[in-house]
């Protein structure tokens, strides 16, 4: 009988009809799959995992008649070889199945599952051309089980179980493929391509539309372990900068230097602590130009000057966008640094620019993944803003919000749209962090509305993108900041309030801001930003109504202080976990299972969270509540931060939420600033 497996030394690996699968070390606990359907591995394509793996322990690789192992500590995985008992020589579905185990005792954490007894097996390559495929790979589902993590999304749940996921960027649905289960293990997929994984209850899917092989990472442990083998394998999070811990004033837009410096100003007449202001989009002379318009910014290294001896940063927003009445339009166009086509034609999107009346432009997309083309973006952004001072920066648009949203046809630097375009604003993060770092900077930092694995390692903030203004969405954006925390990415915001409207003379819609802004104090970056008023056309001269703290009314404007004075207080004990975050890669901001794996109850925990080990933050987020339950994790003793009434770990209280508070408990005797001192 023919042999398919190959003892590597440091792998494992089968080949059998026309497939190399290949299984090898990726860290402690964890192992990285490949498989290529036609022939040898590829080596070169991109993806998420660094170029080296992680130091690990020793290994060990078995080879029987009809199986063989590779033991990595605490995961052992198995590839069955599918011939025994079977009545031909043909190779049967489930030849080549992986299961991956428990080391300890052998349980099961995740097998792979064929579609069916004869065709198609659990991995599926149907070919698209080119030497390209539709790749599926399929997994077991396990009744109960739990799943956590895949980026950002608007479905409002936690627990992803039965959901389906698009793999693809868009406008607050942001795919991250890193998948966290209750079982013990988290899977990475570690592939850029445009697809979808399906989480139902007859099994797991992952699908890419159209790429070359399989490729994924699979680690075992708690959720907290698997965050750490993911941090090692794909990147840490720089520590974040100490003045990006405070509160980032913005809104849309400040239309003009003495406007945006008045703000600023009052901020500081008032005594109100303030990090960061924000110029947001159109401030410049033509989309893609990277500088100030001097009839509306005559000055701006004398607003920097300003803002600096005031403490406060100005972060400016950079678009991937180019007009084409943009002085960089044909430069880059001639250089080939856009998007292309299949079909000819560069990608573009509809959009306002200055000096068209009432048309919009057919603005192009630098190509991200190109190398030239960011270093010359950056050039750019060096030029108009970088020697103005400037160190921070917005990547709006950054999916990039191309007209139509899909990447079939589209031609990058790195490869065919369908293959590689999820990785496109991790790569626009890169231009702005290596640009600063050649610059000579060091605290580093961008907000971005999109992301992808690994962009954490390049200093990449994500925020929740245009979301509407309601109880509804704040609750949605807790679950889905939780599961962002999940997913490796650690600096992440809302725009408090929501974005899309909101009218701050009116009296339910102050409820709804007070209680996100106390929801934001806890967030890992603290952020008003929003749309106020009717929407309007889309044109370089729109704004939305004031949205300062002091813009909602006497009683929000107490309430809204209050809790910027505590985000001060609570400023050390922030960074002390930032600092964490950087060493190991658990986040700041946790859902309950992650610091209570042990606790049943608090898998079921969604509306609530920790920040760091000590702080339990329980935000109300319905018009008129007063109270509400709050489900305080066995194992630990919990103290009311407010009153310092103590409650036992492992039971359900209610807690009084006037408007001007929010539940707030402290773990085993922790002492934070939490209540203000006379």
């Amino acid at each position: 009988m023919p042999t398919y497996f190959r003892d590597l030394g440091t792998a494992l690996e089968w080949r059998a009809k026309g497939e190399t699968l290949r299984v090898e070390p990726w860290g402690p606990d964890a192992v990285r799959v490949r498989a290529n359907p036609g022939g040898p591995l590829l080596e070169d394509l991109p993806g998420a995992l660094l170029d080296a793996p992680p130091a690990g322990g020793e290994i060990e690789i078995k080879i029987a008649e009809h199986h063989a192992t590779l033991v990595n500590g605490k995961l052992t995985v198995r590839i069955d070889a599918g011939t025994e008992g079977q009545l031909t020589p043909e190779l049967g579905a489930s030849a080549g199945s992986l299961t991956f185990l428990r080391t300890e005792d052998g349980t099961e954490l995740l097998a792979e599952q064929p579609a069916h007894f004869w065709w198609p097996g659990p991995r599926l390559a149907t070919a698209t051309g080119n030497g390209h495929h539709r790749l599926e790979q399929r997994f077991r589902a396990y009744q109960g089980e739990r799943l956590y993590g895949l980026g950002q999304h608007t479905h409002g749940m936690l627990n992803q179980k039965g959901a389906v996921i698009d793999l693809v960027q868009r406008n607050a649905e942001v795919a991250i493929p890193l998948l966290i289960s209750d079982r013990g293990y988290g899977l990475l997929w570690n592939s850029p391509a445009i697809g979808r994984v399906e989480l139902a209850e007859t099994g797991t899917r992952w699908v890419a539309d159209s790429a070359r092989q399989i490729d994924y990472w699979i680690s075992a442990g708690e959720p907290a372990d698997v965050l750490r083998g993911y941090a090692d394998a794909t990147g840490h999070a720089p520590e974040l900068p100490e003045w990006a811990a405070g509160f980032w004033q913005c809104k849309l837009r400040y239309r003009t230097q003495e406007e945006l410096l008045e703000v600023a100003r009052e901020y500081k007449r008032r005594g109100l602590p303030l990090s960061v202001i924000v110029c947001d989009f159109f401030h410049w002379t033509h989309l893609g130009e990277w500088k100030f318009d001097p009839a509306e910014w005559p000055d701006p290294a004398a607003m920097v000057r300003e803002l600096d001896e005031m403490g406060v940063k100005l972060m400016v927003s950079v678009w991937p966008s180019v007009s084409p009445v943009s002085e960089n339009y044909h430069p880059m166009l001639d250089q080939g640094f856009f998007i292309g086509s299949g079909y000819g034609p560069v990608a573009h999107a509809d959009w306002p620019d200055k000096g068209l009346g009432a048309y919009s432009a057919q603005v192009a997309f630098y190509d991200a993944t190109n190398p030239e083309a960011r270093e010359y973006v950056w050039d750019r952004i060096r030029r108009g803003y970088h020697d103005l001072g400037i160190k921070v920066f917005w990547l709006d648009a950054g999916e990039p919000e191309l007209k139509p949203g899909n990447q079939t046809g589209l031609r990058y630097h790195a490869g065919p749209g369908l293959e590689v375009g999820n990785m496109y604003p991790r790569e626009n993060a890169r231009m702005i962090h290596d640009g600063l770092r050649a610059a000579g900077e060091t605290e580093i930092i961008s907000l971005n509305r999109s992301s992808w694995a690994g962009a954490q390692r390049y200093g990449a903030a994500l925020w929740s993108g245009d979301i509407a203004t309601d109880f509804a969405s704040l609750r949605t954006q807790i679950k889905a900041g939780l599961n962002v925390m999940m997913s490796g990415i650690p600096w992440w915001t809302t725009d408090i309030g929501g974005f899309h409207g909101g009218d701050p003379e009116d009296p339910a819609y102050r409820e709804v801001l007070v209680r996100w802004f106390q929801y934001g104090t806890f967030c890992p970056l603290f952020r008003l930003h929003g749309f106020r008023g009717d929407e309007q056309v889309l044109e370089p001269a729109m704004t939305g109504l004031a949205n300062e703290v002091w813009s909602y009314g006497e009683e929000a404007y107490e309430i809204l202080s209050a809790h910027l004075r505590l985000r001060e207080r609570l400023r050390p004990y922030v960074m002390e976990q930032m600092r964490t975050t950087s060493e190991t890669g658990v986040p700041p901001m946790r859902p309950a299972f992650l610091e209570f794996p042990g606790d049943p109850a608090a898998w079921e925990v969604e509306d609530a969270f920790l920040l760091g080990p000590d702080l339990l933050v329980a935000p109300i987020t319905a018009a008129g509540a007063r109270e509400r339950e709050v489900y305080l994790p066995a194992g630990a003793r919990w103290a009311d931060a407010w009153t310092g009434e103590e409650h036992e770990g492992g039971q359900t209280v209610t807690v009084a939420a006037p408007i001007d508070r929010i539940p707030l408990f402290l773990r085993d005797g922790a002492s934070l600033p939490v209540r203000e001192e006379p």
